[in-house]
């Protein structure tokens, strides 16, 4: 994470992480915890979680002076919800934390420096806040401008279906083939990941396009940029940041992301999931306004709610019906959509 250093000496903030979870609703409400838990374990010392919380990332358990004396810097508030609002008890925890000599770092989109009260007790104690979904740069209006470089979009049949981790799947594969690759997050977790980005879904409607024309700009290595996807087309309420990204990424080649057992969107049981075929013309046909060349180079599969022999059943059936590549970047990697894209569209 070679900007994370640059990030920490502004902010004052850093690894190692107590990884907060609180007390979720279900797995998917521990993503930004998770993430970093997967993609970055080297950096975690423990967790912290409420007596009823059923879910575990398998770090120690701790109390925020046990965490602080086990070498933690930051607390991450690794939870997210619906509105990314803090609840009360998360209020107390953070405050908590702070007395505790933490700092602390947040993707919600409740700021931590609008609460007066968290505010206060970093203060006190002398501690930094970080917000994830807060951007210093200036982010200009996107113009569509053909510019040089190769880069990929993951999209999405919904969101929270691993979209950062598949672009991050991507980007490990890719490097370890000597390909000159880099991760472009989008997100607050993708952010905490790579130690840098812009949180798209934080950024003014107009400007979600130049936002992701600024962090993937003109590269001339003849390396690729994996940008973050977020939401889904088809979602009613995230679709406008994934039309955004669409259009600010000028992909020359698009991954779909889908997770087979859902049945309906995520927080809208009124809306059903979209057939991937009708998904993947969609996301191309958007796609197209800025780059007429892009292609669809392969599907991710989440499995993780399904049994091994059902997890390849269920890639084949998808491969099979599609015509593309179709793999679980956790459970199986993902050479097989790196080497589609690397031949339907490295130049």
């Amino acid at each position: 994470m070679s900007n994370h250093g640059e990030m920490a000496a502004s902010g004052h903030w850093g690894p190692p992480y107590l990884l907060y979870l609180g007390k979720p609703a279900d797995a998917l409400a521990i993503k930004t915890a998770r993430g970093l838990a997967y993609w970055r374990p080297e950096w975690c010392v423990g967790q912290h979680r409420h007596p009823d919380c059923a879910l575990t990332l398998g770090f120690p358990d701790m109390g925020f002076a046990q965490a602080k004396a086990k070498g933690a810097d930051s607390m991450v508030v690794g939870t997210a919800n619906a509105g990314g609002v803090m609840a009360p008890e998360t209020v107390a925890d953070i405050i908590s934390a702070l007395d505790a000599g933490l700092n602390v770092v947040s993707g919600l989109h409740q700021k931590l420096r609008d609460n007066a009260d968290i505010v206060a007790a970093a203060k006190r104690n002398g501690r930094t806040l970080f917000d994830a979904r807060e951007s210093n740069r200036r982010i200009p209006v996107g113009n569509g401008r053909k510019r040089a470089g190769l880069r990929v979009l993951t999209v999405g049949t919904d969101c929270s279906v691993g979209k950062m981790y598949t672009s991050l799947a991507l980007e490990r594969s890719m490097r370890r083939r000597g390909i000159a690759t880099d991760f472009r997050a989008t997100g607050q977790t993708g952010i905490l990941v790579a130690g840098d980005g812009i949180p798209v879904d934080a950024v003014i409607a107009d400007f979600i396009s130049g936002a992701v024309e600024l962090i993937s700009p003109a590269r001339e290595d003849g390396g690729w940029d994996l940008i973050e996807g977020q939401g889904s087309l088809f979602h009613p309420s995230y679709a406008g940041v994934s039309l955004g990204l669409l259009h600010g990424a000028q992909a020359d080649a698009l991954v779909l992301c889908h997770e087979p057992t859902r049945r309906h969107m995520r927080g809208l049981s009124h809306y059903p999931l979209p057939d991937l075929a009708q998904c993947i013309e969609a996301n191309l046909a958007a796609a197209r306004l800025t780059n007429p060349a892009v292609k669809m180079i392969g599907v991710a599969l989440n499995t993780a709610s399904l049994a091994h022999d059902e997890a390849v059943q269920a890639c084949r059936d998808i491969s099979d019906r599609l015509h593309l590549p179709c793999e679980d970047p956790v459970a199986m990697g993902v050479e097989s959509i790196v080497d589609n894209l690397l031949a339907c569209c490295a130049s």
